[in-house]
């Protein structure tokens, strides 16, 4: 049920006498300069006598002064009810949020008296007319802009946008108009709206639902937009929306079975096992598939949606983005064929930053998709706040002025409104490219879920509520009177489908769940992991001689039109003496390496962050800037075979964290890399991180394969610039959900890179980048670590070891210090003693480690040294990893010491010379030296 084929909107009607055909110059008043020429005295008196005189009359110079007056304040009053209309439209269903009328949509604060009414004016074609009296002229304007629509649009910049809606609203000719058909359609997805949360409410009492009961009008609404989006050349659409109504559109708009909800509702999943994962509740889940109206097939998906409500709105356009990019949709005058339509409550679409971070995307290079269909729920109160309380502004969507979307206001009461606002928003989306905003005005019958009582804070809202019909009776009466249904249609109709819901009910109660389809489409040929070991274990990832040769002539060779900046001819000098010599290779040259390699092997690169073309220490150099005419060169985008995209993103960690999770959600087959600019400012975005990155997997059934860089070391630059927080990324790690890196050569980097792509299995991977390491004289890879056989290693061993049976000390580490503490027991000759630097350290590599010390036959020390506080940092996480390991190998020592800063609430000292003492301290704690020695030798350095 539900997919009839209906007419909602009629053919876009011809547009009367318009400024086009007009002798008035720009009649149509869109912009301020249209309106001073077209309000010039010459021009104006010029149109008058014109029309006149095709009317056989003539005025004399008294008359036309007044005829011209006459008509300047009556464009004025157009104007005004153009930009100010909305504020006097009914929109609350419930009569509640009343307001006065603006006293300039009064005829008379522009001068027109009660005498005045009836007397003809020249209008030009505004509004369609030629000549209008003033009456005529206040009844089309509060037709258009004061009934059941409000439309605010008055302060986008375009003028072809705002006469595009225009000649869709304005006009004595212009109302909301369907077909019989349409209309009963209309009616029955309204009626399958209000039927299955009743149903539910009976067959599940008590269970939270966050019903849609009050806002049914959304359910015809939306199958507007998928109806007339695949008329304009929609192929696929993207939902993300919070919890209210989610269900009923998964139902009747998805098209989700309801015997599987209702098996869902039953508890037949209870059992994770049953298909793969923990699970979650009802309303968090999404689903695919597909939908057809009149012969155009439209996929859609609904994105997984965690409590935190407006978290999913990057994520979905980032999944456009990368769906966008498979049906070569990208670029000037695409953008059609995906669209991404973003659900909101009203209280979290004013109070959460990050729809404001994703109305940032607009129209941003690499960012971009096109524009999105805001649909806002607007409930009038967020859980127990009313509007007053919860923002300083007339409505929700008022934050979508700031990229200048149109915002159409409508009473959920009416659906034929709520349906014609939606038809309107995709006409829109799919002309111009960019963002629209539909503001549906309801109520929530219940409270906050269906077990809250509301009344303990909105009484008078909830007496009102209890009094009011529900949309179906007040839309079922309407189309009696209008002889469009008789009186026993909706009846028929609500019989039918709760018949329906009661045999889907029955069928629930023997429905099994199949184990979940995690890899159709893009993700076939992937899977999950055989076994837990699987994914610990590597790939060999090492490249032919023939392609590092060929890569570094691409990372060297700079075009003979280009004027290249003197500093980064010297770097690039010294990358040629690299690939020359086969030595000294640095960390961005490695990383080079791996993103030409994936793209000459067909894999997608895409890495974004706020500095990344550059690099925030002026290491990458992935983009070259022409010194006199500021042209791009992209030396990786010339790598046949492959796509290589790199943007420096909006001043954003949140969204554009969330956009790059969803872009690689969307596609396995592109490497998708997030930069932070130092590691913690990643915490702007930990909800992200919490609800998707560490779980989704788990929650939801969803693999991702996103790397993030967190540049992460502690070098005296304070305790904003030193901690990734590593200790937070490891926390969340459990049942292989992710990796964790802290990688100290180029080459390593490089390997796990390539692993990321190079295994038939995603996980999401976090790596402690490096600052100083970046050109550290020790941090530098040869020729063979990269080519043949080699691999990425989840331990490095020590640069210069001594002999197994020599080994009394063993030193662990993760990261930068390692090479301070192997540079320390050098400069000391201590010949006992050795490190090894866990360079992954979730999945923790404990075989490897355990054959490692299972050889040092004579160990009496085990040591932990970390650079930072004891209560940050890998230690709490490792240590009781690292005494399995010990209890595995057989060895006497049983477990670690710490040799680390002490716990602290700041992650670091934002002194220099404290910092020395710091690090020098734990370096001689690891190494059992004199810790004022070491602090001299440090000094030294």
């Amino acid at each position: 049920m539900g997919n009839e084929s209906f007419e909602f909107y009629p053919a876009d009607p011809q547009p009367g006498p318009s400024w086009q055909r007009s002798g008035w110059p720009l009649a149509g008043g869109s912009s301020e300069d249209d309106l001073t020429q077209a309000l010039d005295p010459m021009n104006l008196k010029a149109a008058i006598k014109a029309s006149t005189a095709k009317a056989g009359a003539a005025l004399d110079e008294g008359a036309l002064e007044a005829a011209a007056s006459d008509t300047i304040r009556a464009v004025m009053l157009i104007r005004t009810y153009r930009v100010r209309g909305h504020l006097a439209a009914d929109l609350d269903p419930l009569g509640i949020a009343k307001q006065d009328i603006p006293a300039d949509l009064d005829p008379a604060y522009h001068g027109f008296t009660a005498a005045d009414l009836d007397r003809r004016i020249f209008l030009g074609g505004y509004i369609g007319l030629e000549w209008g009296t003033v009456r005529e002229i206040v009844e089309t304007l509060r037709r258009n802009y004061c009934g059941k629509v409000g439309l605010e649009y008055m302060h986008i910049a375009d003028v072809e946008e705002r006469r595009f809606l225009q000649d869709r609203m304005e006009g004595a000719d212009k109302h909301i108009h369907f077909s019989p058909e349409g209309k009963k359609a209309i009616l029955t997805a309204v009626i399958r709206g209000e039927q299955y949360e009743k149903f539910l409410g009976k067959k599940y009492v008590g269970t939270k639902r966050f019903g849609l009961d009050g806002g049914e009008s959304m359910i015809p609404a939306l199958e507007a937009v998928i109806k007339y989006g695949g008329q304009r050349g929609v192929k696929e659409i993207v939902y993300g929306m919070a919890h209210r109504g989610r269900l009923n559109v998964l139902a009747n708009v998805m098209a989700k079975p309801y015997k599987v909800i209702f098996h869902e509702f039953s508890g037949g999943t209870a059992n994770p096992e049953d298909v793969g994962g923990s699970g979650d509740v009802k309303y968090h889940l999404g689903t695919s598939t597909d939908r057809e109206f009149d012969g155009i097939k439209v996929h859609m998906s609904l994105m997984p949606n965690p409590s935190h409500l407006e978290t999913v709105d990057p994520i979905v356009l980032g999944k456009v983005r990368a769906y966008q990019n498979f049906h070569d949709d990208i670029g000037k005058g695409k953008h059609k064929q995906v669209l991404p339509v973003l659900i909101h409550g009203d209280a979290a679409f004013a109070g959460q930053g990050i729809v404001w971070e994703c109305f940032g995307f607009s129209g941003v290079k690499g960012y971009n998709t096109g524009g999105c269909i805001h649909f806002i729920i607007n409930n009038q109160i967020g859980f127990t706040t009313s509007p007053k309380f919860s923002r300083g502004s007339p409505y929700p969507s008022d934050v979508a002025k700031g990229v200048m979307a149109p915002i159409i206001h409508v009473n959920g009461d009416d659906p034929e409104a709520v349906t014609f606002a939606c038809k309107l928003a995709i006409d829109y989306r799919q002309t111009f490219g960019r963002d629209v905003v539909v503001d549906m005005w309801c109520y929530r019958r219940f409270g906050h879920n269906e077990g809250d009582e509301p009344g303990f804070t909105q009484p008078l809202m909830y007496q009102q509520i209890r009094q009011h019909p529900a949309v179906s009776d007040l839309y079922a009466e309407r189309l009696v009177q209008e002889g469009v249904i008789d009186a026993g249609f909706a009846g028929t109709i609500v019989q039918g489908f709760t018949d329906h819901l009661e045999q889907e009910f029955t069928g629930s109660k023997s429905y099994k769940a199949n184990e979940a389809d995690w890899f159709g489409g893009r993700w076939s040929g992937f899977n999950k992991p055989v076994d837990p070991e699987t994914a610990r274990r590597n790939v060999p990832t090492g490249i032919d001689n023939k392609l590092f040769e060929s890569l570094g002539r691409t990372l060297t060779t700079v075009p003979a039109d280009l004027t290249i900046h003197k500093t980064l001819e010297r770097v690039l000098e010294a990358k040629r003496d690299m690939f020359r010599n086969g030595t000294g290779f640095d960390w961005a040259t490695g990383e080079a390496l791996a993103y030409g390699s994936l793209l000459s092997e067909g894999y997608a690169v895409r890495l974004s962050g706020q500095d990344s073309g550059r690099g925030t220490f002026s290491q990458r150099h992935a983009v070259w800037v022409d010194q006199t005419s500021e042209n791009k060169y992209v030396p990786l985008s010339t790598v046949p075979h492959g796509q290589f995209e790199v943007h420096d993103s909006p001043l954003s960690e949140y969204g554009v964290l969330g956009f790059e999770y969803g872009y690689a959600s969307a596609d396995p087959k592109t490497l998708v890399l997030w930069e932070a600019q130092f590691g913690d400012f990643a915490n702007g975005a930990q909800i992200i991180i919490d609800q998707y990155i560490a779980s989704s997997e788990s929650k939801w059934l969803r693999a991702n394969g996103l790397v993030m860089l967190l540049p992460h070391g502690y070098e005296g630059q304070g305790p904003e610039h030193s901690s990734a927080r590593l200790e937070r990324y490891l926390q969340l790690c459990a049942q292989d959900n992710m990796q964790v890196c802290n990688i100290t050569t180029p080459s390593n980097y490089f390997h796990a890179l390539r692993r990321q792509m190079h295994r038939p299995f995603r996980k999401p991977l976090i790596i402690m980048t490096p600052k100083s390491l970046l050109r550290h004289p020790l941090a530098k890879s040869e020729l063979e670590d990269f080519i043949g056989e080699s691999h990425f290693r989840r331990i490095m061993a020590d640069r210069t070891p001594p002999a197994d049976e020599k080994i009394k000390r063993l030193v662990l580490c993760s990261g930068k210090v390692g090479y301070d503490l192997m540079e320390a027991r050098d400069s000391e000759g201590l010949e006992d003693t050795t490190v090894l630097r866990i360079e992954q350290i979730y999945p923790f590599p404990g075989e490897p480690l355990g054959l490692r010390i299972s050889r040092m036959k004579n160990l009496e020390d085990v040591v932990w040294c970390q650079e930072e506080p004891r209560n940050n940092g890998a230690w709490s996480f490792v240590e009781p990893f690292i005494e399995d390991v010990l209890k595995d190998a057989g060895c006497k020592v049983t477990r670690p010491r710490y040799a680390g800063r002490t716990a602290s609430a700041s992650p670091a000292t934002g002194l220099a010379t404290r910092h020395a003492s710091e690090q020098g301290a734990l370096v001689a704690d690891a190494l059992g030296l004199s810790v004022r020695k070491e602090i001299r030798r440090q000094k030294k350095a």
